[in-house]
Order: structure tokens, then C-alpha cells, then sequence
């Protein structure tokens, strides 16, 4: 049995079939709440939806349906927050079509941090997965949640950048919070339950239904305050979300590539289209207002930076950095743009790193 009475009728009024978050919002501008909604005649709630709607409501719904979200609510990292709830991420309420409510899994203070959302190819390349990696550390570090969708490739890579850093991260998924998808995202996903949130508008056990992945979208880069897409073909889901972002009036970037791959096409679209080319992530903090202000400063702190003993004053390419410290090109290029974005490093034309000072 729901202890909420209140937020039994915000679920059941979630599970009433063809109404969906459009008529739901109807609904509650008309009647002020699910319960006055369930306590209305039929014949008062016709003028707002369908007939059919209208007698599903007003038969109310079976306590016994509501058991297993009652069961699942049990845990303590579990939670549903509604239109009506305080702690409801506040930019989704500018979207044209915010969820009626939101299962959640994690922290629950991160619905309300600044976010960037970062998506890409599933089939990322080792270096797509490196940018996406340290961009997502970047941004975390400035204090941007990152917000992406828990896909194999790009995602799980921006994923793992903003749990490394205080903004952390934020998965917005396809199918009921009880699910994980993809199962290879498992460690991942209990990694971002522990450090970050999970999020889906889903009902527990909900599979993963290809339609439900797009709808998903809207959520990733309503809550954002820009969209960054780090590899994407013409045909990526990715480019989905960058629509949709520039639908909902949040900012879009794209990390260009080689002309050659078909990986960078789709970002290299969107920079037709009027997307923010960016080759570093203080490309991006500076177009988003304040955070270039807020990237951590350290006011000498990294004057003495181990990686300093390999990166001199003169420029140098990262296969030799590499060779010189022992680090893989991959933890070098996280390196580097922290470095950089705490204004210690340069990056020069032709793929060249310089100590500033």
C-alpha cells in the first residue's frame, strides 16, 4: 500500500492509457491536481479528453497496481519526482512537452545543477570516446552536470568524464529504472546510481522499446543548457538530440573530424546548420556565460604538475609526450585540457601542447 496518497494519484493518473503528459497537463490546469482529477464525474473531465479517457479516469485505479513502485520506492537511492515537486528539473519546465513526472535513482540534488548534454555514435572511435571523456571532465569540473542517454560509445565515455569530477553525471535512459540497457553498461550504471542520478519517464519494467529512445532525447537536452555532439554519422540518433535542443532554444556544439570518416559527417551537418564548432571545452564554458568563470582556478596550485617534467616551453606532439612520460594518449588528453583550462597549457595548430606561464 502507498503511504503518499498524493503520490499514488500522481502515478496512477501517469499509467491512465491514451492520456499521456499533454492531456495530464490539461488536466491539472483544469482541475488543480491528479486527486481532484480522480474525484471528478466523468461527464466534467469529457471536455478534455477522449470519452474513453474520461471513464478510465473516472473508475480510478487498484492500489494493488502501485505495489511494486511502492516496493521499489523501498530503497533509498529510489525516488519519483513530479510536475509539482520542488526538486522537478526546473529547464524541463521549458520544454514543450516535460514529463508528467520522473523516476529516479540517485541524487537528487544534480535535476537542478547546469547541465551539458554530450551524445554521439554508439560505434565511437578511441579517440571520439578520449574527447568525449575529457570534455565531460571539463565540463563536470567547471561544475556542469553532464547529461547524456547511457548508450554504448560516446555516451558511457561522457558518462565516465563527469562522475571524475564535482558536477558528475546524470543517465537519462529508455526504459523503466528497474531495467538495465545496454546489460554491458551494468557496472556503469550502478556507478551512476552511487556518484550521480538515473532518470527515466518510464514505468518499471518498461523494456527497451526503440521508440522510447528518441522520446528519451527531448529529456538529455531539455535539461541542459547546451548540447554537445562529439561523433555522430548523418543517421545517429544523436542528431535527434541536436534538433531538439535547438527546438528547445539550448546551444549546440560539434567537435569537427576528418573529412574522410563517416563518423564526423553528422557532426560536420550540424556545423552547416549553424552548430558552434569547438576544438577544447573552454570553447564551450565561454559561449555558456558564467562557467568560464566558474573552471577551477589554481592560482599556482599546478606549477608543479608531474606531467611538467616532460612539457616544456617548446610546443610538442602527444606521441611524443606520450613516449616521454609513459602515459597513454588517451590519460594525456585529459590531462592537457585540464591543463589548459586552468590556463597552464597552449594548444598550438598541427596537434602541438605548450607550457604557459
Amino acid at each position: 500500500m502507498f503511504s503518499d496518497a498524493e503520490l499514488a494519484s500522481w502515478l496512477a493518473l501517469s499509467r491512465i492509457s491514451g492520456l499521456g503528459n499533454e492531456g495530464s497537463r490539461r488536466l491539472l490546469q483544469a482541475f488543480g491536481s491528479p486527486a481532484n482529477i480522480f474525484a471528478a464525474p466523468a461527464h466534467t473531465l469529457k471536455p478534455f479528453v477522449q470519452p474513453a479517457v474520461a471513464e478510465a479516469i473516472a473508475r480510478g485505479w487498484d492500489e494493488a497496481d502501485l505495489a511494486p513502485v511502492a516496493s521499489w520506492l523501498e530503497d533509498p537511492p529510489n525516488g519519483i519526482v513530479t510536475l509539482a515537486d520542488p526538486g522537478y528539473p526546473q529547464a524541463l519546465l521549458n520544454i514543450s512537452d516535460p514529463p508528467l513526472l520522473l523516476y529516479l535513482k540517485g541524487r537528487r540534488e544534480l535535476l537542478n545543477r547546469p547541465a551539458l548534454a554530450i551524445v554521439g555514435s554508439r560505434n565511437a572511435t578511441a579517440q571520439g570516446s578520449s574527447n568525449a571523456e575529457a570534455f565531460a571532465r571539463a565540463a563536470s569540473s567547471a561544475g556542469l552536470c553532464v547529461v547524456s542517454g547511457m548508450a554504448h560509445g560516446i555516451d558511457a565515455a561522457a558518462h565516465r568524464g563527469g562522475l571524475s569530477e564535482q558536477g558528475s553525471s546524470i543517465g537519462v535512459v529508455g526504459t523503466g529504472l528497474d531495467k538495465i540497457y545496454p546489460a554491458a553498461n551494468r557496472d556503469l550504471a550502478h556507478q551512476i546510481a552511487q556518484q550521480g542520478a538515473l532518470l527515466s519517464e518510464f514505468p518499471l519494467g518498461t523494456p527497451p522499446l526503440a521508440a522510447n529512445f528518441p522520446r528519451r532525447n527531448r529529456i538529455i537536452s531539455g535539461m541542459s543548457l547546451g548540447c554537445l555532439v562529439v561523433e555522430a554519422s548523418l543517421l545517429s540518433g544523436s542528431l535527434i538530440t541536436a534538433r531538439m535542443a535547438l527546438e528547445q532554444g539550448r546551444e549546440v556544439f560539434a567537435i569537427p573530424g576528418s573529412i574522410h570518416s563517416p563518423q564526423a559527417k553528422g557532426c560536420h551537418y550540424l556545423i552547416k546548420q549553424g552548430a558552434k564548432l569547438v576544438e577544447c571545452a573552454q570553447d564551450i564554458l565561454e559561449e555558456l556565460g558564467h562557467f568560464a568563470a566558474m573552471s577551477p582556478r589554481t592560482d599556482g596550485a599546478q606549477e608543479n604538475h608531474p606531467l611538467f617534467e616532460h612539457l616544456g616551453f617548446d610546443p610538442v606532439g602527444l606521441d611524443s609526450l606520450s613516449q616521454r612520460s609513459g602515459l597513454t594518449i588517451e590519460t594525456l588528453s585529459a590531462i592537457l585540457l585540464q591543463l589548459e583550462l586552468e590556463g597552464c597549457v597552449a594548444t598550438l595548430p598541427g596537434g602541438l601542447y605548450q607550457r604557459i606561464g
